[in-house]
Formats: C-alpha cells, sequence, structure tokens
C-alpha cells in the first residue's frame, strides 16, 4: 500500500492574463501572497498541489469560448499564458492541467483517481473557472469535502462573484 495525501489544493488558472494581461483586474495581483501561503500550507503538510492553465490555440476566436468572450487571452506558449509571478516558481514539481475551457475533465479524471476527503480551489476567476472546477469537484468526489478560499480567489466583477459565492454554498461547498 502507498502513502497518499488525501487532500488537495487546487489553484486555478492564477495566470498573467488574468492578473495583470488581457483579462486582468484590479486587485488580482494582491492574490498572489494568499495564495503562495495556502501553497505552503498544504505543501507543508504533506498534501497535494495541483494547478489549472487556461490553454487556447491560435483558434481561440473560432472557438464557442471566443464566439461569447471575444478577448484572445491564455495563448499557449505567450507570456499571458504563464502562472503570474511566483506562483509559476511554486507550481514547479506539482501536476498543472492545461484546459481549453473553463472547467478541466483532466482534473476531475485525477481527482477521481485519487480519491482525496478534501478538496480546496483558489485562484482567478470565481465566478467562471474557480466555481466550474469546484462544481467538478464536487462531482468527481460527491462525498468530499469541497472548499473555496475567498481571500485567495478572486474576480474582477463583485456582483458575480457574489453570485458565484452563493451558488457555490448551495451545493454544499465550503467558503473559508
Amino acid at each position: 500500500m502507498y502513502d497518499e495525501a488525501m487532500k488537495a489544493l487546487v489553484v486555478v488558472d492564477y495566470q498573467v492574463d488574468f492578473v495583470t494581461g488581457a483579462l486582468g483586474f484590479a486587485g488580482a495581483e494582491n492574490l498572489e501572497g494568499e495564495i503562495l501561503s495556502l501553497i505552503k500550507e498544504y505543501e507543508d503538510r504533506g498534501d497535494d498541489v495541483l494547478f489549472t492553465l487556461d490553454t487556447h490555440e491560435g483558434d481561440y476566436m473560432a472557438s464557442e469560448e471566443g464566439k461569447n468572450l471575444p478577448v484572445p487571452h491564455c495563448l499557449k506558449g505567450t507570456p499571458g499564458w504563464e502562472l503570474f509571478g511566483k506562483v509559476k516558481e511554486a507550481a514547479q514539481g506539482h501536476p498543472c492541467f492545461e484546459k481549453p475551457t473553463f472547467g478541466s475533465a483532466k482534473l476531475l479524471g485525477y481527482l477521481q483517481e485519487k480519491g482525496y476527503e478534501e478538496v480546496a480551489l483558489c485562484g482567478v476567476d470565481t465566478s467562471i473557472c474557480v466555481l466550474s472546477n469546484a462544481v467538478i469537484a464536487k462531482a468527481a468526489l460527491p462525498n468530499a469535502h469541497i472548499v473555496c478560499y475567498r481571500n485567495a480567489s478572486g474576480c474582477g466583477d463583485p456582483r458575480a462573484e457574489e453570485v458565484a459565492i452563493a451558488e457555490m454554498k448551495r451545493i454544499h461547498i465550503e467558503i473559508r
């Protein structure tokens, strides 16, 4: 039998384009310290730390997302696609899941495979990608405790963020 962590932290899309780039928002860079603190806390306990990367190709504008959100962002290989600041360094050696849309199907499979008892999420955008991946975690592990760290997550639209937080609470995701 092997020893595996029963808790995981998922850092969602803390990428340059969502912090200071094409879809950046005021205050996004201020999340870095909280995210780094959480990464260290989880690592120090021996828990898993996972990362998602919004990842688009050159044909983004022809995609369903591009038709509805016509702002090219997180194009693979560009500076905007990279993780922001010191989070990029902190991600070294941890699983990173590239995803072509809001939620990650690969993350779902990985969570199911690992069978975590608790999955916590942080990152950006609370109202879109954090919400989507929290729902995916809940679907992957219906009996696990799912948490969203509000002080380490953000959104450029405060009203949309409040709605997302309320919806997460409705489906039994704890907001810390």
